[in-house]
């Protein structure tokens, strides 16, 4: 379709085309002030906003996610800060509170996404799982099959054969690993699908609170494994989803 055509159509309907991209532009945007919230971001990629609960006050934090939900019907927030608890229950009674993660969520998912498979979450070890919570809260909140296998590390890599089939029947792998990260190269060997490694920041003075996990990750002999920042498993959940959304037919621009 040519743009001098839709030009012409808005003019006809009394609409300059200046106005109708600051309308377009302004959709699904909420200026508090302190924060311009983008409800619509759910309609242009798989995951919605999510409230990044570090560094605000629970005033902010609060607001924002009731902006989201007001909106969608759906309000997620990250990395919760202690305290900041009792203010999200208060105000969105029936949402859940992930403590070990630092989750919450209120409402569900009502958007357009579906998932075309399903994911396994992996830990290296116990002290991985608050960062594998968040992946494996957010794909369960955006309907995607998940399973969570924990402590398969290689420092009893024989725990990893009595799993094996579990994970090798997921669509695509999120491998959560501190020190070393040496499961990351492992299962990126072994499975056949997407390997999202990340890098966690457990371990002693040298593991560099997750960095020699990250540069582990990236220089894997394992070809293909993707890797997020240290400690993202809300940025591994997003990748995973970009992954398994359905192909949606392109833009007709003729």
């Amino acid at each position: 379709m040519e743009i001098s055509y839709l030009i012409d159509v808005l003019r006809a309907a009394g609409i300059e085309p200046g106005e109708a991209v600051s309308a377009l532009r302004s959709e699904g945007l909420d200026d508090l002030g302190f924060s311009v919230v983008d409800s619509a971001r759910g309609e242009r990629q798989p995951l919605p906003e999510i409230v990044l609960g570090q560094g605000k006050t629970a005033e902010q934090v609060v607001d924002i996610a009731k902006s989201l939900f007001a909106r969608t019907g759906l309000a997620i927030v990250s990395r919760v800060p202690e305290g900041f608890g009792s203010s999200l229950l208060e105000v969105f009674p029936s949402g859940k509170l992930h403590t070990l993660s630092r989750m919450f969520v209120a409402g569900e998912y009502s958007g357009s996404f579906s998932p075309t498979g399903s994911v396994v979450v992996v830990t290296a070890g116990t002290s991985d799982l608050p960062v594998a919570g968040e992946a494996v809260i957010i794909l369960e909140t955006m309907g995607v099959p998940v399973k969570l296998i924990a402590d398969i590390g290689v420092a009893g890599i024989h725990r990893l054969s009595n799993v094996l089939p579990d994970i090798l029947s997921a669509s695509v792998c999120i491998a959560c690993a501190g020190m070393d990260a040496a499961l990351v190269s492992v299962l990126g060997g072994l499975f056949p699908g997407p390997v999202i490694a990340v890098p966690v920041s457990t371990g002693y003075g040298a593991a560099m609170s997750g960095f020699t996990a990250l540069f582990s990750s990236l220089s894997s002999c394992s070809p293909g494994v993707c890797v997020v920042n240290i400690d993202n498993g809300v940025g591994a959940a997003a990748g995973a989803l970009r992954i398994l959304r359905k192909e949606t037919a392109p833009l007709d621009r003729s």
